[in-house]
């Protein structure tokens, strides 16, 4: 009996101690399990931010992403994948787009359908441009990475994910996060529609406001 309320005063010392940021702080500099695509689209939305800052004359090519991804690039070999993530994500999504409603534009006839000479231009822009910095970048990146120095060691088990709630699940924050943000243009459109057509657009405003 003795060595039993040794062993449960030992755990319960452990888990008092173990509170708050101790209990992730061997997980906190854990490396992404996909993470090319997170460097990929991190690299993507820093370059676009920074580019927003900058002249068009001084755009330069992705390298945002480059001191991200380096910081674990001894851990991961797969950099001509992460590269080619990084140069060929954002285009080809906003390319793919662009041709689907170009060829639906195309197909009803209508005078905002892009010429095919146009699309071509901007491929080859990327090609000859784009995914050549990207590359250059990379290589940079790459010869110039270190060992990280992390303050804390990371653990050899990962810590165990509670579950989560229903409402904080991928498929549900994905759905309300373009529901919600088309609900709001979608009523700012309904009073500039209605005062262009005489309120003949053919939408119930209150149908919307009561499901949102």
């Amino acid at each position: 009996y003795a060595r039993e309320d040794d062993d449960l005063e030992t755990l319960e010392r452990d888990v008092r101690e173990e509170s708050g940021w101790k209990l992730v702080h061997g997980d906190v500099f854990r490396p992404s399990q996909n993470l090319a695509l997170l460097s990929a689209v991190v690299g993507t939305g820093a370059q676009l931010a920074t580019l927003v800052l900058l002249e068009r004359s001084n755009c330069h090519n992705l390298y945002c992403m480059l001191r991200f991804y380096i910081i674990y690039c001894w851990l991961c070999k797969t950099w001509i994948k992460s590269m080619i993530l990084t140069a060929s994500l954002f285009p080809f999504v906003c390319f793919g787009i662009g041709f689907i409603l170009n060829t639906i534009a195309i197909f009803y006839g209508s005078l905002a359908a892009i010429p095919f000479g146009t699309m071509l231009l901007v491929f080859v822009i990327w090609a000859f441009v784009s995914f050549p910095l990207a590359l250059l970048g990379t290589i940079v990146g790459k010869n110039s990475s270190g060992v990280p120095n992390n303050p804390c060691r990371v653990k050899t088990i990962p810590r165990p994910i509670p579950d989560k709630k229903w409402y904080l699940t991928p498929s549900v924050i994905s759905l309300m996060g373009g529901l919600l943000p088309f609900g709001s243009i979608f009523i700012e459109m309904y009073f500039v529609f209605t005062s262009f057509w005489n309120y003949k657009v053919p939408f119930v405003l209150f149908d919307v406001l009561f499901f949102f």
